[in-house]
């Protein structure tokens, strides 16, 4: 699934269905890209939704200029990446990469490097990936493999 467009509630969406699943007594992982504000709502819950909520912040505590991105964003990305690969290997109901579209979009992350992830989630893990500027169509190389199922996609405009 892909919540995307430049309206607003596209990760409220995503943890609208992290609860619904949460509340069945499944796994949930979320990992938030170029997100590192440890106040938001999403973060501060998951002591009270523990075991089943996870959530893992990989950004800094300033919202990154993509004009001119700072070094770190793209280390942090990449540990978003390795760690999402150990995520996907605990088998989550749900795993959710929030942001993972903008990310895609302004080439914090590699293509290849995304392609590869996506391959290695199981069918049994449902996959929703937040953020504005996804691709419109299945022509994008990053998510041709969620058109293959086909994917579910909503776009925001608020």
């Amino acid at each position: 699934m892909s919540y995307t467009g430049e309206g607003e509630e596209k990760t409220t969406s995503a943890f609208g269905l992290t609860l619904r699943t949460v509340g069945h007594g499944y796994k949930v992982i979320i990992i938030q890209f170029m997100k590192g504000r440890k106040y938001i709502g999403e973060y501060k819950i998951k002591d009270r939704l523990s075991p089943e909520y996870e959530i893992h912040q990989f950004g800094m505590k300033e919202f990154i200029n993509f004009k001119n991105p700072d070094p770190e964003d793209y280390k942090l990305a990449a540990e978003a990446l390795e760690f999402t690969k150990k995520a996907i290997k605990r088998g989550p109901r749900l795993l959710i990469l929030d942001k993972m579209n903008l990310a895609a979009h302004f080439g914090i992350l590699k293509t290849e490097d995304i392609l590869k992830l996506l391959e290695d989630i199981p069918e049994e893990t449902t996959l929703v990936l937040t953020g504005r500027r996804a691709p419109k169509d299945s022509s994008s190389p990053i998510f041709n493999p969620l058109y293959n199922n086909p994917p579910l996609s909503t776009t925001f405009n608020c």
